[in-house]
């Protein structure tokens, strides 16, 4: 009988590591002297015969996570937590489908993921997989995690075929969310390749209003979270803090009359963060995708995007102003970009309305790079 399985898989042989069980049986306790007093934490899927998986807490901090046997994705899928339980990375192959016309990946495949990436590392903590990242509390009161910042930065697009490696960990972001960072590195190389933070807010699936984060629930989160801060971008006054301001009409360029399709609807029943980004680019003036390619977006979801909703995307170049002070934070939070190429860097400020009442659905601020000559 012929096994197929995904060309994932081949990132083993490259790397000369051999796919490996990454969970134990509970109960088995490998051989290990002077072992610290613990005590378990444990979620449950309420999915019949799901695994059950625990958290093994020593001195207050999560450092190991047991599972029974966990199904075939589980096991060919090349990610794990790191050695203290607190951040993931997983292994990815650039496919043909997830480049363009450069033969790099897209932003929309950087995008995805990252949100891959992300839904990953809550599954492989024992969290849901009929939600993004909930847990069982979250579930008996109905409460989802929705996007509602994300900055992205790019310094060198993976080509067709590349491996990369993502890390990511998340942790407390006030009363009501939860923050979620990203490393992305060339697995070959080594070379970091783009950095990614992101805030998520609680909602109420049934009324969709925020809700604060209970105890309960803070409870269950962040006994995965690290309990020192981590920051992709640890640099004071970095681009991902930039306020972005609303555009203002009339805009330069403009797509009216955009409908998102079924595909962009996710498992919280509204348009999947990804689907914004190409929202937002539709609008760009052809020049500039051109010769141009971006380096850095921000987005700030201000709106849920419905089945029916019918979008208008605005862009016009940022003020002088506006770019200086912008240009002020280049060079000192972990861009490649020379000064000589910052020169040639133009930026774009986006707006996503409906194009009924002209209510806000999402605020975004984009940076283009001058490609590189072939």
């Amino acid at each position: 009988m012929l096994l197929k399985v995904s060309c994932n898989a081949a990132v083993a042989a490259y790397a000369g590591d051999q796919i490996q069980a990454k969970c134990r049986v509970v109960g088995q306790s490998p051989s290990r002297p002077n072992l610290p007093r613990r005590h378990a934490v444990a979620f449950s899927s309420p999915v019949a015969k799901a695994p059950l998986v625990q958290a093994v807490v020593s001195e207050g901090r999560a450092s190991r996570v047991e599972s029974g046997p966990g199904g075939l994705a589980d096991r060919l899928r090349l990610g794990s937590l790191t050695e203290d339980g607190l951040s993931y990375k997983e292994k990815f192959i650039v496919r043909c489908y997830e480049v363009g016309i450069n033969k790099t990946a897209t932003v929309e495949t950087i995008a995805n993921l990252l949100q891959e990436v992300a839904c990953n590392h809550a599954q492989s903590v024992g969290y849901s997989t009929d939600g993004f990242g909930t847990t069982t509390t979250m579930r008996k009161l109905h409460l989802i995690w929705v996007t509602a910042r994300m900055h992205i930065e790019i310094y060198k697009y993976p080509a067709w075929s590349d491996v990369i490696e993502i890390k990511t960990w998340y942790q407390g972001e006030g009363r009501i969310g939860t923050r979620r960072d990203w490393i992305l590195k060339n697995y070959g190389t080594g070379q970091v390749i783009g950095r990614a933070t992101s805030k998520w807010v609680m909602m109420n699936q049934d009324t969709r209003r925020f809700q604060k984060v209970s105890d309960d629930v803070r409870a269950e989160h962040l006994v995965f979270a690290p309990r020192e801060l981590r920051l992709a971008f640890p640099e004071d006054n970095n681009r991902s803090l930039k306020k972005i301001s609303k555009l203002e009409d009339p805009a330069q360029h403009s797509k009216l009359g955009l409908m998102p399709k079924r595909a962009d609807l996710d498992m919280n029943q509204h348009v999947n963060n990804v689907a914004y980004i190409g929202w937002i680019t539709e609008s760009m003036p052809q020049e500039i995708m051109d010769t141009h390619e971006l380096q850095a977006i921000t987005l700030d979801y201000r709106r849920e995007g419905q089945h029916d909703d019918v979008v208008d995307s605005l862009t016009s170049l940022e003020s002088i102003d506006e770019t200086e002070a912008v240009s002020e934070l280049r060079g000192i939070n972990g861009s490649a970009t020379s000064a000589a190429n910052n020169q040639e860097c133009l930026n774009f400020q986006h707006l996503l309305r409906l194009s009924g009442d002209g209510l806000e659905i999402n605020r975004g601020r984009t940076e283009w790079r001058k490609k590189a000559a072939r």
